[in-house]
């Protein structure tokens, strides 16, 4: 974690990492999830893999990414040459830690005739172990490309990978993981809610539970949602994901309405993602003035992981940033 001075009195903390990003060389990536000072500054907003296919492509030689753990390690796999820094080491995720890579490597080895589907939201350990990384925008074109007959693990987010089951008719092991942010979205708050606004649509990543997914009139990644929103019927959209997305609608929508989907109190404040929430503004200066905390990860370690990513950006590269989940 980074451990923040007693004091940065009299320091123009957006002023210096305006001058840092120019002196560093550095590109600024900052996840829809991020507080809306992160995503104001930053030099791409957007899903994770997208940012770091973004950032990849850039001749920066440092990438600030204002997100969590998973998604710096994954800039870092396709850009091994540059500096990937995350402004706090303990902005974690909730899906990787339901998935250590010693039961997932247990779990594979007991069933030898499965290929693994993984999730982005997990370490690099376990995309090594995979077969192809999915994203929540191009899962379903992944899923639709492999043989009816061949058996799936997918994991760790049983939600994302229950729906593609019910949606695909297809059987598949779930690994038992799911994000604390989706899992607290209540039925009965978003029932209330969508009472209130009987012509609201819905609008739902897929990892939210089936409770909630089964009530959207479109479930999608996050940016996905957002072209949804876009596009949508009336002017009012009800949102259920984590809350820090309406800052980017309400950029470019200013005049349509967005709702947050309840929690279990009634409103959306616990469904702010925890980890997210360590990155700001203090921390991201500290970071591109320090160049720590870095990311680094074992070049052998690096390529296994990078071959299931690879897989993924050739079956469905079209897809990236794109939610192509669609309207149910």
């Amino acid at each position: 974690m980074t451990v923040m001075p007693a004091d940065l009195t009299g320091i123009d903390v957006r002023a210096e990492i305006e001058r840092l990003r120019k002196e560093r060389n550095a590109v600024i990536l900052a996840h829809y999830y991020q507080k809306p000072e992160l995503q104001d500054l930053a030099d791409f907003v957007g899903d994770s893999l997208e940012l770091s296919r973004k950032a990849a492509d850039t001749d920066a030689e440092v990438i600030a990414f204002c997100g969590v753990k998973f998604m710096a390690d994954t800039a870092k796999i396709l850009s091994p040459d540059k500096i990937v820094v995350l402004p706090d080491l303990d902005a974690g995720c909730s899906l990787e830690d339901s998935c250590p890579p010693d039961k997932f490597r247990a779990f594979r080895e007991a069933h030898p005739d499965h290929i693994a589907l993984t999730y982005i939201n997990c370490s690099t350990e376990v995309k090594a172990l995979s077969d192809v990384i999915v994203t929540s925008s191009s899962a379903e074109t992944i899923l639709q490309q492999i043989p009816r007959d061949q058996k799936i693990i997918f994991g760790p987010d049983r939600h994302l990978g229950g729906y593609l089951s019910r949606k695909f008719d297809r059987e598949m092991l779930l690994w038992p993981g799911v994000c604390i942010v989706h899992e607290a979205f209540s039925e009965t708050e978003l029932l209330k809610l969508r009472a209130q606004h009987p012509n609201a649509p819905i609008a739902a990543h897929p990892e939210c539970p089936p409770h909630i997914v089964d009530h959207a009139d479109y479930v999608g990644s996050t940016s996905g949602i957002l072209q949804y929103a876009n596009t949508m019927p009336g002017d009012t959209l009800i949102v259920a994901t984590e809350p820090h997305i309406i800052h980017q609608m309400q950029l470019t929508m200013p005049n349509k309405t967005f709702i947050g989907a309840p929690g279990a109190d009634g409103n959306c404040n616990c469904n702010i993602c925890p980890y997210m929430a360590l990155n700001n503004l203090e921390k991201l200066y500290l970071a591109l003035r320090d160049l720590q905390p870095r990311i680094e990860i074992e070049e052998g370690l690096r390529l296994a992981a990078k071959k299931s990513l690879d897989r993924m950006l050739g079956m469905a590269s079209g897809t990236i940033g794109l939610g192509d989940l669609g309207a149910r």
